[in-house]
């Protein structure tokens, strides 16, 4: 779905503190902020080489999201044809179609306990049996378009994002509304929770990255550029301590949320008029992965910044991505041409 570049101004909220649990056993080496003393040249990144594996066939219009599962056994995608169909991973074959959403769907998410949620243009959230194929429960209440949507890791809360300029926070036993948060001055892009759920992260067409208590709903920072270029997609690293922001001015920025500061920026894709999903690969090499308009898909080593690589998608404009979480696979649906996901593998 094409996005209108709404930029306005924003608040620069406050300075409060937030609390980081502690991690064990980080995913990958903590980056680190450019040291003030001269560093000898890094050594040239070799490329993870990517290439696609296969492609699967079933929808027939843009593909907006794809997710794998927790285990990485399934993937499940979402599209503009209104469905979301759930595809084994090790045979890349189809499982399930999940229809019912009256207008094009725009984000899926899976939770631990092995739900499925998907949100969609009209309006409304469904929360999904992947194994019956069964819609459990619709969500409605949101006013405009429902574009984002992420289950926190207890899986007992889902938080969606709306055109209406809302996140709610829904009780998955229930379906009920639990908080409202008026949180942006525009469409709000994507949320996401860290790793213990305890707080999460939204993205907007006004150019602002928030940080927001999830036990209380109340903002505890903003993280905003002087330009304010709306910000497409927000995503926490797999440790928690970092946010990996997309901008529509082909940037990502990594950010330390603490300080605020931004500590890596990444360039070398095409991103003006689409909300790009970006990931971090962390299975073989610490990659940061992203779609790209110019028909590529794009990977950088995390802390030399280096686009180790730019491969042609065979006339796929991508524009949603995952990283396989014990593979080194990565999964991308795309805009126009055939609809099919690309399953690529590396050769690492």
């Amino acid at each position: 779905m094409e996005l209108p570049k709404i930029v306005a101004a924003g608040n620069p909220g406050n300075g409060t503190t937030i609390p980081i649990p502690e991690s064990s056993g980080n995913p990958f080496k903590l980056p680190l902020p450019p040291s003030k003393i001269p560093l000898a040249k890094p050594k040239p990144s070799s490329s993870p080489g990517y290439a696609i594996k296969e492609s699967l066939q079933g929808h027939n219009s843009c593909v907006s999201a794809v997710k794998f599962s927790p285990d990485g056994g399934q993937l499940v995608s979402g599209s503009a044809d209104k469905l979301v169909m759930v595809w084994d991973v090790e045979s890349g074959t189809w499982l399930q179609t999940l229809a019912g959403h009256g207008k094009g769907i725009n984000d899926v998410a899976w939770s631990a306990a092995g739900l499925l949620a998907s949100c969609s243009d009209d309006k409304t959230l469904r929360l999904w049996d992947p194994r019956s194929g069964l819609c459990i429960r619709t969500l409605e209440g949101h006013g405009g378009y429902v574009f984002a949507c992420s289950f926190n890791p207890q899986s007992n809360l889902l938080a969606s994002t709306s055109f209406d300029e809302t996140v709610r926070l829904w009780d998955v036993r229930t379906g009920r509304t639990l908080k409202t948060v008026a949180a942006h001055q525009d469409p709000i892009t994507s949320v996401d929770f860290n790793r213990d759920g305890s707080l999460f992260v939204t993205s907007s067409f006004d150019g602002l990255v928030r940080l927001w208590d999830s036990s209380t709903g109340h903002l505890l920072k903003t993280l905003i550029e002087d330009d304010n270029t709306p910000v497409g997609h927000v995503k926490f690293s797999p440790n928690g301590r970092y946010i990996l922001a997309s901008t529509l001015n082909s940037t990502l920025k990594l950010w330390n949320y603490q300080k605020p500061k931004c500590l890596r920026v990444y360039r070398g894709h095409v991103n003006l008029a689409y909300c790009l999903t970006s990931n971090f690969s962390i299975t073989a090499g610490i990659w940061i992965v992203s779609g790209s308009e110019d028909e590529t898909l794009c990977i950088w080593d995390l802390q030399s910044k280096q686009l180790v690589q730019k491969v042609g998608t065979q006339g796929d404009r991508v524009i949603c991505t995952d990283c396989h979480p014990t593979a080194n696979v990565i999964a991308t649906g795309a805009v126009q041409n055939t609809f099919a996901i690309r399953i690529w593998q590396s050769s690492e």
